[in-house]
């Protein structure tokens, strides 16, 4: 079982607006000893997004969406979700009731009498209609929930309502999981050598320790940094000693030029 993110949204992908969740999903991953596994960009297309969300629910894996669960004309995130599972669209309760305490709180002060069945105020009432069976997820910012379904978990895009509801769901559905698989992480940086040169014995380091993974990131340099290759071994903390300490000899054995990390 993987930990997948979907990030939702026109703004996104047009460059209107910066991704700020894909690192801060990390973030509050790393925290709590868990990785993301994958994580997609999709724009407001109602097709692209069911088949999205068809393959994500197909795979099993925790999975969470950010973006499109409001009740404006590009907002199709709740829709997507039922047509992808076959499920009818309905109001939820907790959420209706949830979404009238809003509306409720911000009329107060307001001359007008509040009218819940006021044509505006049931069109709000579509930011709680999900798919049939799922449960809500607590907003602590506006109240107007978040919904859950088959491991997946729907939250809006405003980071500062879509973190703290991701941080929930893990603290309340998956505390079981954190901090279960101890991994460490070694490596340095290397200058001016060819990374075909280093790939054999990156395969050897991998094939003679199993519960580790190799990894290179080259840079072509800057004005202040030579052209570099940031080479390392992370995973299993007994077996990223014994590589890192293989991947030492052998960089010496190449006459390399290399600079240690800090773990």
């Amino acid at each position: 079982m993987g930990i997948g993110l979907i990030i939702i949204g026109d703004e996104i992908l047009s460059g209107k607006r910066i991704d700020q969740h894909l690192p801060k999903v990390i973030e509050i991953l790393k925290e709590r000893g868990l990785s993301l596994d994958w994580a997609e960009y999709v724009g407001d297309d109602r097709v692209r997004i069911t088949n999205l969300l068809k393959r994500s629910f197909a795979s099993g894996d925790i999975v969470f969406s950010t973006g499109g669960i409001g009740a404006t004309p590009d907002d199709h995130t709740r829709q997507c979700a039922a047509a992808a599972l076959g499920l009818p669209i309905v109001l939820h309760p907790e959420a209706k009731k949830l979404i009238q305490e809003r509306i409720t709180e911000m009329h107060v002060g307001s001359e007008h009498a509040l009218d819940l069945s006021s044509p505006d105020n049931l069109h709000r009432l579509k930011m709680g209609e999900f798919p049939e069976g799922a449960d809500i997820i607590p907003n602590p910012f506006n109240k107007i929930p978040g919904f859950a379904i088959q491991q997946h978990y729907f939250v809006p895009g405003f980071p500062v309502m879509a973190w703290p509801m991701i941080a929930w769901v893990l603290d309340t559905h998956y505390a079981h999981l954190f901090h279960q698989q101890a991994s460490d992480e070694k490596a340095v940086l290397v200058f001016e050598v060819a990374e075909s040169l280093l790939t054999p014995m990156m395969e050897e380091l991998e094939s003679r320790y199993p519960l580790i993974k190799v990894f290179s990131l080259p840079s072509v340099g800057t004005d202040t940094m030579r052209r570099h290759i940031e080479l390392g071994v992370k995973g299993d903390p007994t077996q990223v000693q014994l590589a890192f300490a293989d991947m030492l000899q052998g960089l010496d054995q190449f006459q390399s030029e290399y600079q240690k990390l800090g773990s």
